[in-house]
């Protein structure tokens, strides 16, 4: 009896050895977890599933963490052309027919080389809030404006720019940008 219990009292010893090892070895591996970049959080996200931003400002949200990562963070040539196409996915058809693949890559490579060339970051953005997007049906179709200010550092100064999108409900039911303008004033 007594050698019964010296087994128990060993095994369950090894037991919570053998227990503190592995719990050991799984936290230290949570901490040698790479974290990831804005821009492969970005390049990450699966927009052809559920993934797709909700609400025309989830999508203007979203968009805007794609041009800040273009003016405000380090990327390889690769990354940039998977940013644009992330940006061209939430594009409507018809904004992304005039924007071809290679030609949008193109045009944001340049801007983003002037932004640099002028030492020029994004240091806000500010979205609508849900409640001040305006929607309306347009030939059939859902749409939403929604309005962002962007305010841009060059040196010591902070210059404001105010931007209007309008979104367009898809087929399957995604709000997709239509068209953006720059808005004058304010």
């Amino acid at each position: 009896m007594k050698k019964m219990k010296y087994v128990i009292i060993g095994v369950l010893i090894v037991g919570l050895v053998v227990g503190y090892y592995a719990y050991y070895t799984h936290e230290k591996s949570k901490k040698e977890e790479v974290e990831l970049s804005e821009v492969q959080k970005i390049i990450l996200k699966d927009l052809s599933g559920k993934s797709y931003p909700a609400t025309p400002r989830e999508v203007v949200k979203f968009y805007n963490r794609i041009i800040a990562c273009y003016y405000n963070e380090e990327f390889t040539e690769e990354e940039l052309h998977q940013l644009t196409d992330q940006a061209r996915a939430l594009m409507d058809k018809e904004l992304a027919d005039n924007n071809p693949s290679e030609q949008y890559y193109q045009r944001v490579a340049g801007e983003v080389q002037s932004y640099r060339d002028d030492k020029l970051t994004i240091t806000n953005v500010n979205i609508s809030d849900s409640n001040d997007i305006q929607t309306i049906e347009l030939d059939g179709k859902d749409c939403a404006y929604v309005n962002a200010s962007y305010l841009v550092r060059k040196g010591s100064e902070l210059v404001k720019t105010n931007q209007s999108y309008i979104l367009r409900k898809d087929d399957e039911g995604k709000w997709r940008i239509l068209a953006f303008e720059l808005v004058e004033g304010e």
